[in-house]
């Protein structure tokens, strides 16, 4: 449900206290549109001949009419279900996936103003018990608990997992010391948690079933170049949901209003902005890198400050005469063969791009591959089996030319 938190104070449902059900994925195997923990809220018809209101998607349309109906019926009466979903040769007619996976959605009502606490906070983990199929879901077990922030120990997790235990001692920190290493993951999963001594109720339902989803803050992409492919890639990298910087060292490039869609705008030699971030720890894992300023005066001593860094990406922009320039400017630098194999560059994908929104794509092309190690970057009409199988990685080399363009 975490991923409906940007949209759920504008929904008119969250505001009015609306009656809801929540349906969401909690097993998915094969060929499916949408991952474990992906929402959607179904809120019941004010009057007669209204239809429900509902935000959120669970498979892009195939399902969609299925789970709102089992979720009114939820509304209805009260009570859990659990529905599944796959692609049926003997019932044509019946709701399934075309695409041929399978999901397990599990539909569950909310109790009165459960939505009132997500939309006043924007919480960084959300928490849910799921009710097991059957049984009555209209209690504060089944209210999701919503942690502000990360918490800071398990001891302050297993605190706020309380009102999912009530009269049930001790379960809380068991289910602690289970939920914190998914959180660390910011993955969202099911966590199932195991009767101990009887100590859960209805222990003949099976073990509790925890939903845990956790929201880490959004990665940084730092954007090094205030020029026309910097004011192509700054837009498009906040499509895949970064933080985006944009650093160049000259104020009159750098202030220009095609930048505006910037998270930041840093007016300083890169390396010596990349070096603060990293002191600051601001940096993580996670951050991307793209150097797009083409030029050695900052690309040398910026890249030489990050291939020294735990980064996820690095990145620059140049001809293959640029390239070969510069791996032997790093190597002077005491750079090896592991660190230059990090460097992606000329950085892109070869799409046959030319111009900056082509650069832009290209750009993005190889950061998404390079975060699925199985990915092919090859056409999925020339890839045989499922889509979303994980071949061995190959990644195509750019082809670079002299000119505006690193691409023939």
């Amino acid at each position: 449900m975490i991923e409906l938190l940007n949209a759920l104070p504008r929904w008119p449902q969250a505001r009015s206290g609306a009656r809801c059900a929540v349906a969401t994925v909690v097993s998915a195997s094969g060929s499916v549109p949408r991952p474990v923990g992906t929402s959607m809220l179904v809120a019941a018809p004010d009057g007669l001949g209204l239809s429900p209101a509902v935000l959120g998607s669970l498979s892009g349309g195939c399902v969609e009419g299925a789970v709102v109906a089992a979720a009114l019926d939820a509304l209805g009466d009260g009570v859990a279900r659990v529905e599944r979903f796959g692609y049926s040769a003997d019932d044509p007619f019946a709701a399934g996936l075309t695409c041929g996976g399978e999901l397990e959605v599990h539909l569950q009502p909310l109790p009165a103003g459960a939505l009132a606490g997500l939309v006043a906070t924007q919480p960084s983990a959300v928490i849910r018990r799921l009710a097991a199929a059957g049984q009555r879901a209209d209690d504060d077990a089944a209210r999701p608990v919503v942690f502000a922030a990360a918490p800071r120990s398990q001891a302050e997790l297993a605190a706020g997992l309380r009102p999912l235990f009530s009269g049930e001692p001790g379960t809380a920190i068991r289910a602690a010391a289970l939920v914190a290493p998914v959180l660390a993951q910011d993955v969202p999963a099911v966590v199932p948690l195991e009767p101990e001594g009887g100590c859960l109720t209805a222990p003949e339902a099976g073990p509790v079933r925890l939903l845990v989803e956790g929201r880490l803050p959004a990665p940084r992409l730092l954007v090094v170049g205030a020029n026309d492919f910097g004011a192509a890639l700054v837009p498009a990298a906040k499509l895949l949901g970064y933080h985006v910087t944009l650093v160049d060292a000259r104020p009159a490039f750098a202030g220009q209003e095609r930048f505006a869609a910037a998270d930041e705008v840093a007016v300083a030699w890169p390396h010596e902005y990349l070096a603060g971030e990293s002191r600051a720890g601001r940096l993580d894992p996670r951050t991307v890198l793209c150097v797009l300023s083409h030029d050695p005066k900052f690309d040398i001593p910026l890249l030489d400050a990050a291939l020294r860094l735990d980064l996820a990406y690095v990145g620059a922009m140049g001809s293959r005469r640029s390239h070969e320039q510069r791996m032997v400017s790093l190597l002077e630098a005491g750079h090896g063969p592991l660190d230059l194999a990090r460097l992606h560059s000329p950085i892109g994908l070869d799409l046959g791009a030319v111009t900056p929104s082509e650069v832009a794509v290209s750009i993005l092309a190889d950061l998404v591959a390079s975060r699925h190690p199985g990915a092919s970057a090859a056409p999925l009409t020339d890839r045989r089996g499922p889509i979303h199988a994980t071949p061995g990685r190959g990644r195509p080399a750019a082809h670079a030319r002299e000119g505006e363009a690193q691409w023939t």
